[in-house]
């Protein structure tokens, strides 16, 4: 029986150490919550979404534009 009795220290043991690593996980879990919402409301925006002036558009379409007539001069009507 005394065997058991040490199994059921380690377990109680091993019960408490999990604990303390589950309440370390939530703390972090927390700070990194707390730094996430600080950060997007420093921005006013999401981060991901980008605004291209309609300038900025029109220099890209007209550059596209170029490519393809450059490409399409040198292979020819066979690509059109």
């Amino acid at each position: 029986m005394a065997d058991l009795g040490n199994v059921l220290d380690q377990l109680e043991q091993e019960r408490r150490h999990l604990n303390l690593q589950l309440r370390q996980l939530d703390e972090a879990i927390q700070a990194l919550s707390k730094v996430q919402a600080d950060s997007s409301k420093r921005t006013g925006r999401s981060a991901t979404k980008r605004i291209m002036s309609a300038a900025g558009r029109k220099r890209i379409s007209a550059a596209q534009k170029a490519r393809w007539a450059k490409f399409r001069s040198k292979v020819g009507k066979k690509v059109a």
